[in-house]
């Protein structure tokens, strides 16, 4: 059992209730992991990040949205693992197209290997069993994460924009098969439906953020970024009430496999972005031979330029090459 704890580096600090992390700079909340949610098993119950605000304290996720209740703020899930579902909702097959096929998985957290500070900023180390809806174990996940705050990208700050910083969330999963056959990782997508690659690294916006901007290297849009293939991906949405802007910026590891993967990407109907590596094709994990994957997502006040985006970029995934 976790011990209640709290404690502080430079200017991040983390307290654990035994259900969660909560991670603060300078003393304001600004990330809530949940690692022993109490959802219903068609939820596929499994750890997510939640609240997510920026520095500034503007909130840039939703968890189990009306629509979609299975959605959490920023989450690994995926929708189809062989016959399981660890996405949550129903499953989309070729032969059944979608349908609740009581086969929701859960992610359960086993313990935290160690939580560590250093002047680089805050890591946590975990391992958690994914056990399909009959009991049986098939995953054994060994997951890192850290909170890094990202003060030197800010030397981009486009002039007049208010902004107040930037933080990043890295993200490292490594998937070891335990069950007694090899599964096939894939999505919707691989199953028939078009355009419908999701699973992986998720996450889902504020109301308020529908009809916000995408942007990568080669410019701005909104859903036509759907199934593209860049290093990194920024989304900019703005607020209810403070009427201020944020961005959310995902950044892939070039060592991932089969990298640059695609983004799942929508700005109408709700703002979600993901990376999808298993969008379009495929992936088997086989027994004694896991599969790793890194991102950072960067969570930033206020709007980006070419510049301020790229800048991000740069400094996650600098972050990324030194995290050890």
């Amino acid at each position: 059992m976790t011990t209640p704890a709290a404690t502080t580096t430079c200017q991040l600090g983390y307290s654990d209730d035994g259900a969660a992390l909560t991670f603060s700079a300078n003393g304001r909340a600004i990330a809530t992991y949940n690692y022993r949610p109490g959802d219903d098993q068609y939820e596929s119950p499994r750890p997510f990040f939640h609240p997510l605000t920026t520095l500034g304290g503007d909130e840039v996720t939703i968890s189990r949205p009306w629509d979609h209740v299975w959605h959490k703020g920023l989450s690994w899930a995926l929708p189809n693992v062989g016959k399981d579902n660890f996405w949550g909702g129903a499953t989309y097959t070729r032969a059944t197209a979608y349908a609740n096929l009581d086969n929701n998985g859960a992610m359960t957290h086993q313990s935290f290997a160690s939580i560590a500070e250093t002047r680089a900023g805050i890591t946590a180390s975990e391992s958690l069993t994914w056990i399909s809806q009959d009991g049986e174990p098939v995953i054994a996940e060994n997951r890192r994460f850290s909170i890094q705050l990202l003060e030197a990208a800010e030397s981009a700050v486009p002039e007049g924009a208010g902004t107040e910083g930037a933080y990043a969330i890295l993200f490292e999963t490594e998937m070891s098969n335990i069950s007694s056959e090899v599964i096939a990782i894939g999505s919707p997508t691989t199953e028939g439906r078009d355009n419908a690659g999701y699973g992986g690294l998720f996450w889902r916006g504020p109301r308020s953020f529908t009809g916000g901007e995408f942007r990568n290297a080669e410019g701005t849009g909104s859903d036509e970024f759907m199934g593209t293939r860049s290093q990194w991906i920024t989304f900019t949405g703005k607020h209810d009430v403070t009427c201020r802007s944020s961005t959310v910026a995902f950044v892939e590891d070039n060592a991932n496999p089969g990298a640059p993967n695609q983004w799942f990407a929508r700005s109408s109907m709700f703002a979600c972005l993901g990376a999808a590596p298993f969008f379009s094709k495929e992936v088997s994990l086989r027994e004694g031979s896991p599969l790793t994957y890194r991102y950072a997502v960067v969570i930033a006040d206020g709007g980006v330029d070419a510049a301020r985006a790229q800048a991000l970029a740069a400094a996650a995934q600098a972050a990324l090459e030194s995290w050890a």
